[in-house]
């Protein structure tokens, strides 16, 4: 399993072929992007925070539960953090397995669980000022 946490761009495709995973007859992959509009505003920035240690963990916990509970012979989870732009990439799940069936399982599960489990706290910033986008602010560990 690969965890990769990062403020710098990725590619999808060329990290995916960058891995040689033996047995494999299924890949697939997710990519999220920063999105440029939020309940009728405007984004023009989305900052991500995250406290690096916790999430590196909480993503290994997920990983792991997906590889196992989907038979997945790799993971590859990328997740950007920082001051990225609208349309920009954020995330990237890769996953292989034997099969197809069990690849696309695998991936949804990583990617739902990211969205409602993983440390990062997202703050939008519209031209109308900022706002924490609820789930994922800081006052949700309290």
């Amino acid at each position: 399993m690969i965890i990769r946490l990062q403020t710098s761009d990725f590619d999808p495709e060329r990290e995916a072929q960058a891995l040689d995973v033996k047995g494999a007859g299924a890949r697939v992959s997710f990519v999220g992007t920063v999105r440029d509009r939020a309940q009728d505003r405007r984004i023009e920035t989305l900052e991500i925070e995250h406290y690096p240690e916790m999430t590196r963990a909480e993503l290994t916990r997920i990983g792991s539960a997906a590889q196992t509970a989907h038979h997945l012979l790799e993971v590859l989870i990328i997740h950007r953090y920082g001051r990225l732009q609208g349309n920009e990439r954020i995330v990237l799940v890769t996953v292989w397995s034997a099969h197809r069936a069990e690849a696309f399982a695998g991936c949804q599960a990583i990617v739902d669980a990211l969205k409602t489990r993983a440390p990062f706290w997202k703050k939008e910033i519209s031209p109308e000022g900022a706002v924490w986008v609820p789930g994922h602010t800081p006052q949700d560990l309290r």
